[in-house]
């Protein structure tokens, strides 16, 4: 399997079962509807895990086009491979977003809030508030990367650090997921957003694309400081990188301050990710 089938298989699959959690527990007549927060936490905390069991010896189990560009950024991959990696990683989240529309393909005509059939796709902020939601998905990736980086650094038995990291996005899902939904993945959302712009979905609503962007550029910035930062205090190897990233990443919290709230796009329940 080259890296790029890799990629494009452990994202399909990461999104079969984290979208797939987030429609058993918010589409109607489902026998999981209601059953909460922990459940679609634990789904993408496991979904993360068996996704990359499944492909990290072909690709290394990126999953996720902020966790490449931040190993790009701080030296520890090709940037050669970025943008492959990055189309398999989109283009496996828009299959298997379509997977998980054709498993529920009776639920959707059960279920009659627009808002919840977009939130089994896409990430949407519980309170509107641009540079807060940018903050957070900041948050939640720059600890997504720097705990990938620390547990790598860790010796375990053989095979255990897929199981490991699962529970890392259990515990941001569960500590700071509440705020947008963790997208804390561009892939994640961005390619199931598109796939319900696509899809033939009963009764589904606009996919909320003022607030799309949010969940692309929150992860990318956050994902940077964490490697970045990874290696400054664990490794003692500051670049000039970092500085570039936080004047970056300051200046974009402070663009997204003077919109005033303007395209944060609505509150959608039940949604999540990685």
């Amino acid at each position: 399997m080259s890296p790029f089938l890799g990629e494009l298989v452990g994202t399909a699959l990461l999104i079969i079962f984290g979208a797939g959690v987030c429609a058993g527990v918010n589409l109607k007549k489902s026998y999981a509807a209601n059953s909460g927060w922990i459940v679609i936490t634990m789904g993408w905390g496991l979904a993360v895990a068996i996704a990359a069991y499944a492909v990290g010896q072909y690709s290394g189990a990126h999953l996720n086009p902020a966790l490449t560009v931040a190993l790009a950024i701080s030296g520890d991959f090709p940037w050669d491979d970025v943008l492959m990696y990055v189309i398999a990683q989109v283009l496996g989240a828009m299959i298997g977003a379509a997977v998980v529309y054709l498993h529920y393909w009776p639920h959707w005509k059960e279920t009659d809030d627009p808002s919840i059939k977009l939130g089994v796709f896409a990430t949407s902020p519980a309170v509107p508030n641009v540079s807060a939601n940018l903050l957070s998905e900041m948050i939640g990736t720059f600890v997504l990367v720097l705990g990938i980086l620390a547990i790598g650094a860790n010796r375990f038995a053989d095979g255990l650090n897929p199981f490991i990291v699962g529970f890392l996005i259990i515990a941001i899902g569960l500590s700071l997921g509440g705020t947008t939904g963790y997208a804390i993945n561009p892939a994640r959302d961005f390619g199931p957003r598109l796939a319900h712009f696509l899809l033939p979905i009963p009764g589904k609503g606009p996919s909320n694309w003022s607030y799309a962007w949010v969940p692309i550029i929150g992860p990318l910035l956050g994902g940077a400081l964490g490697s970045l930062v990874y290696k400054a205090l664990f490794l003692g190897k500051t670049s000039a990188a970092l500085w570039g990233v936080l004047i970056a990443a300051a200046a974009v919290l402070a663009g997204a301050g003077m919109m005033k709230g303007k395209g944060a796009g609505s509150a959608v329940a039940g949604r999540r990710s990685v």
